[in-house]
């Protein structure tokens, strides 16, 4: 859990593509209590706590790139260019690091199995800092992968991330550490989950998961994965908003 400003290496913002960009907007703002701002010709920008967190975009916009509607992570980094050179070199890929005007410098990005992730250069645009407890703020992400290992070393030399393996029944968890912090998680990919293909997952922080199970329900939005216990972190679910994105709710245990 992080708060304040992220440092380089952490999470520091999220971009949804969403069909039905003003639809998305009403469901999350009931559902998570986000607040929106205005990006000219763009989309959206999201707040939590008054604070940006992210840009919900409109999945069919002429400047969006075509795929399954979804939620990006972006983590900070202080120089785009060298981290995409070091992302090739550690196996993994990176497109081209380009500009926003007036914002900072970003490169999209892949881990060796395939994950995309997104990296930040803040210029006038520092990313977000807002607290992750906060009710509807980004508080946990989480890779699903075909191969922990390769993952595992790839993001630790690349991040200067610490991995923390627990076992629990059915699954090997591994937990990131920034800084000594737990920011992150991964799983393998198993059969059980189906024809998936490597990719990161975000959990926004509730005050209630069962509440807002129901309220996503009721919203016309379906529960894919249901209401569960995690002993001594709390309880979750995942979601999937009647726009088609999937994302994970979690109310932290006291």
């Amino acid at each position: 859990m992080t708060t304040g400003t992220r440092t380089p290496g952490d999470f520091c913002w999220i971009n949804m593509l969403t069909p039905r960009p003003a639809e998305a907007c009403e469901f999350y703002s009931k559902l998570l209590g986000w607040t929106f701002g205005d990006i000219p010709g763009h989309g959206y920008s999201i707040k939590v706590g008054g604070k940006d967190v992210g840009g919900l975009f409109d999945r069919e916009g002429p400047n969006t790139p075509k795929g399954p509607p979804l939620i990006g992570v972006m983590l900070k980094v202080e120089s785009a260019d060298a981290t995409a050179e070091k992302i090739g070199a550690l196996g993994g890929k990176a497109q081209p690091p380009f500009d926003i005007p007036g914002a900072g410098r970003m490169a999209v990005c892949f881990d060796p199995n395939g994950a995309e992730f997104d990296i930040w250069e803040p210029k006038k645009m520092t990313g977000t800092e807002v607290d992750s407890c906060l009710h509807g703020a980004p508080t946990w992400f989480e890779t699903l992968t075909t191969d922990t290992g390769r993952a595992g070393k790839f993001y630790s030399d690349l991040f200067g991330w610490s991995t923390q393996v627990e076992k629990v029944p059915g699954i090997e968890y591994t937990s990131f550490l920034h800084h000594g912090t737990a920011i992150a998680g991964m799983m393998r990919i198993t059969p059980e989950m189906g024809n998936l293909h490597p990719n990161w997952m975000i959990y926004f922080a509730v005050d209630d998961a069962d509440v807002a199970a129901n309220k996503a329900v009721e919203l016309g939005g379906r529960i894919c994965v249901p209401l569960r216990d995690i002993l001594g972190v709390g309880r979750f679910c995942g979601l999937v908003s009647p726009q088609g994105v999937m994302f994970y709710v979690l109310k932290y245990a006291a």
